[in-house]
């Protein structure tokens, strides 16, 4: 059902409309696209259309919006290279040269920190299968392992100057110091 105030706006609004859309984007496709959805929704809006008081302002506003729609979902893509070179080797993993710290700090701790966070995180065992080995229960396991790591991460940070960023993670570190 075409209504007539709708009709007769479009008339009325229509080259101006398209040439706002086309002076911003330069495309007169893309600016025809965006033109026809504004038409649609004026349609769609039927009788409340017509009991506007500027119908004009309403379009402009509808086709800066869509505009501003267009723009955040266009998407530039940028060809590349099937051969790009692989620069991943030249920036060194601070976490990476960290196991030699660790290795290092382990004999530091005590024997049952020592014991978990070898068996757990440096070697095969959850922490179901280290709290069934040790007859322990599973929070008491998730509680031991909780502390050694808290203290391994003390005497990191004390003999090795871990640094860690704000979200935690390991950002840089020095030697083994004594």
């Amino acid at each position: 059902m075409a209504f007539e105030c709708v009709l007769r706006a479009w008339h009325d609004h229509q080259a101006e409309l398209r040439h706002f859309l086309l002076g911003r984007l330069k495309e007169p496709a893309l600016s025809d696209d965006l033109l026809q959805d504004v038409f649609l929704k004026a349609m769609r809006e039927g009788q409340s259309f017509c009991e506007l008081e500027n119908p004009r302002s309403w379009l402009f506003r509808v086709a800066r919006n869509a505009l501003t729609d267009s723009h955040r979902l266009r998407k530039t893509w940028v060809p590349v290279s099937d051969h790009l070179p692989d620069n991943r080797g030249d920036i060194a993993d601070p976490v990476t040269g960290l196991a030699v710290c660790i290795r290092a700090v382990l004999p530091a701790l005590g024997n049952e920190d020592r014991d978990i966070l070898e068996a757990c995180d440096l070697g095969p065992l959850s922490q179901d299968e280290y709290a069934v080995r040790k007859d322990i229960s599973l929070p008491a396991a998730k509680a031991r392992i909780r502390r050694a790591r808290e203290r391994l991460r003390n005497e990191l940070a004390h003999r090795c100057n871990v640094i860690t960023d704000s979200s935690g993670k390991v950002c840089c570190h020095s030697a083994v110091g004594d």
